[in-house]
């Protein structure tokens, strides 16, 4: 970034208002996976949040069901509505037999509903 705008962004800042300061400094630490709070002795170093927060950004999830929880006909039904191609005995066996994976390479927004789904049901999900 050359000198003059490193100056005019130096500048930009400088006449924000303090919310509207504190708005940005959330917004960079929200997209940057970074905290500007005082690190705790023996925690992580900082370098390793932008390690985990790119972690976070993948493009596909597996997903698998830990626990059918409590009400296991009601994790069957919600895994039979998310998984359309799987049958009665199937469900019933991947809810008995948990940990199980229902889905791999999935797209982060499927991934999430089809966890929903199974917690609104009382299962245990898990996104890999």
């Amino acid at each position: 970034m050359a000198e003059k705008a490193i100056n005019k962004l130096i500048d930009d800042i400088g006449s924000l208002s303090v919310l509207e300061l504190s708005d940005l400094v959330k917004a960079l630490e929200d997209k940057f996976g970074v905290s500007g709070a005082m690190p705790m002795m023996g925690a992580a170093p900082v370098a390793a949040a932008p390690a985990a927060a790119a972690a976070e950004e993948k493009a596909e999830y597996k997903v698998t069901l830990e626990n059918g929880g409590p009400e296991k006909i009601k994790t069957i039904k919600a895994l039979r509505t998310v998984v359309t191609d799987l049958n009665l005995t199937d469900a019933k066996k991947m809810v008995e037999e948990a940990p199980q994976t229902i889905k791999e390479s999935v797209p982060k927004a499927d991934a999430l509903k089809i966890k929903e789904a199974l917690e609104a049901a009382g299962a245990k999900v898990k996104l890999s």
